[in-house]
């Protein structure tokens, strides 16, 4: 049997970003990025390609057609594509609010057509022709919980327009199932904001195994876990079971996937408060066996691969630097993604 070379393996971009600044230490740099990504081999396996993080530092939104160019160059140059890309709908980066005012609601969008516009160019250049825009509701699980019914109505009214706008440049959105971002938070209101929008050819679910997991374990949404509180974690049929509940409702709607890893705990920063806490894939604290779980996603419920997204990406966030510059951390994860390809892929 032919080896798989689907889904394509992809390294996220936004891990030299989320997390550094100001109160933290400094951004990795978008080339820095691209070089550990295109150095990392298992074996004579290489990474395929990345996905982007459109905000500064890294790929300004309001970057020239000049600038797209040269950053299609880099890429072709390393041997690389792109993917998906995250969509800067937050306040501090140009957004908004998808529950917000008008004015708050229509910077949303604008990003969103911004973020649509770099991409659709990067597929012109050719070095692009599968993913998503990547979005999420910007705003907290407490200010939604002020007006829920009310907040998942305005919020799927902004997705909607969101739809229009990336319909107009032939791409598809996905929203991160993230337990900081309101309406979002839980595995039963993310179906619910799904449902809502009622755009299933448009927007999709990106599913994140270290996020998923929280899902279980209700944080930000106590009346939604299925895992019971004090959960002993060597009881593996029961986290599979809650995570067959958790896939089984969101799987029809997963268009992205990021493999991951999360040892059962919450870490935030800023906006990213009571998130998921990414870990090494070499963590012995990680909850997930990464390659087994991550086929509750990939595969149907009679076991097939439902062949919906063509490409998955690491997602590791708010790791020091000193660990994100050795390329061994590279290495790893790539062995990683290698064995999820090599376990649930298909070959074309």
């Amino acid at each position: 049997m032919q080896d798989a070379n689907y889904p394509k393996l992809h390294n996220a971009m936004w891990p030299g970003v989320v997390g550094k600044g100001d109160d933290s230490e400094p951004p990795i740099d978008l080339d820095t990025m691209l070089d550990l990504t295109a150095a990392a081999q298992v074996d004579g396996v290489k990474f395929d390609g990345v996905d982007l993080f459109l905000a500064d530092p890294h790929t300004s939104i309001d970057v020239s057609d000049d600038g797209i160019k040269e950053l299609a160059d880099k890429l072709a140059a390393r041997g690389l594509v792109v993917g998906s890309a995250v969509a800067p709908v937050w306040a501090p980066v140009g957004g908004g609010s998808a529950m917000g005012s008008r004015e708050e609601r229509s910077k949303f969008v604008e990003m969103v057509g911004k973020s649509c516009r770099i991409l659709q160019r990067l597929t012109e250049l050719g070095v692009r022709s599968y993913g998503v825009v990547r979005i999420d509701s910007s705003t907290s699980v407490e200010e939604w919980a002020k007006d829920p019914a009310g907040n998942t109505k305005l919020i799927a009214e902004t997705f909607r327009e969101a739809c229009k706008v990336a319909e107009d440049h032939g791409e598809r959105l996905a929203v991160e199932g993230e337990i900081c971002w309101g309406g979002m938070h839980s595995w039963k209101s993310m179906v619910d904001l799904l449902e809502a929008v009622d755009r299933p050819d448009t927007i999709g679910f990106q599913a994140d195994m270290a996020h998923t997991l929280l899902y279980a374990l209700g944080y930000n949404a106590p009346d939604d876990r299925i895992l019971p509180e004090n959960f002993d974690w060597n009881d593996g049929a029961q986290l599979d079971g809650a995570l067959r509940t958790i896939t089984d409702a969101l799987r029809p709607w997963t268009i992205d996937f990021h493999v991951a890893q999360n040892d059962g705990t919450v870490k935030g920063m800023g906006n990213h408060d009571r998130t998921g806490r990414h870990c090494m894939v070499t963590d012995p604290n990680g909850r997930l066996d990464i390659a087994r779980h991550a086929g509750f996603w990939l595969r149907d419920g009679e076991g097939n691969p439902t062949k919906a997204v063509k490409h998955i990406c690491w997602d590791g966030c708010m790791f020091s630097n000193q660990d994100l510059l050795k390329q061994q951390t590279w290495n790893d994860i790539l062995a990683t993604m290698i064995d999820v390809q090599k376990a649930h892929g298909w070959s074309n």
